[in-house]
């Protein structure tokens, strides 16, 4: 027996946030987020889990998008981890420009969208990454 075997026990592992017997917003192994939240370190190691899964669902989903540049790539990949592949799959004029490197109707198919108003400056950033093939 160990701590961490202790704690496991004692705490639980719970793998959605829950609130806890004192009123606490917990995750994990008795993490406290209410009122220790996360680190910097940590947050960074959820994003990058979160990119690789992001990146993984989108080449399932459209497996052409693995030989794009790393640059066009990424963009699909924010885009994915911001609304899904589900929701990135209802872009099919967009994805059908992109697909064949069609970069400027695929640009004003990103911009001619609800999800261009709703997420503003990001949805010109990436459209002009898209066009461009240079980060934003």
């Amino acid at each position: 027996m160990t701590l961490v075997d202790q704690l496991t026990r004692d705490e639980g592992l719970r793998l959605h946030p829950y609130t806890d017997t004192a009123g606490k917003l917990t995750i994990g192994i008795g993490r406290n987020l209410t009122d220790d939240g996360i680190s910097e370190p940590e947050a960074e190691l959820l994003l990058s889990n979160d990119i690789a899964v992001a990146s993984s669902r989108l080449e399932e989903a459209f497996p052409w998008t693995s030989g794009l540049d790393d640059v066009r790539r990424a963009a699909l990949i924010n885009m994915t981890f911001n609304m899904g592949v589900g929701g990135l799959a209802e872009f099919k004029l967009f994805l059908a420009a992109a697909q064949v490197g069609n970069w400027t109707e695929a640009r004003n198919q990103m911009l001619d969208s609800a999800w261009a108003t709703e997420v503003g400056p990001r949805a010109v950033r990436l459209a002009i990454q898209i066009e461009t093939g240079e980060f934003q």
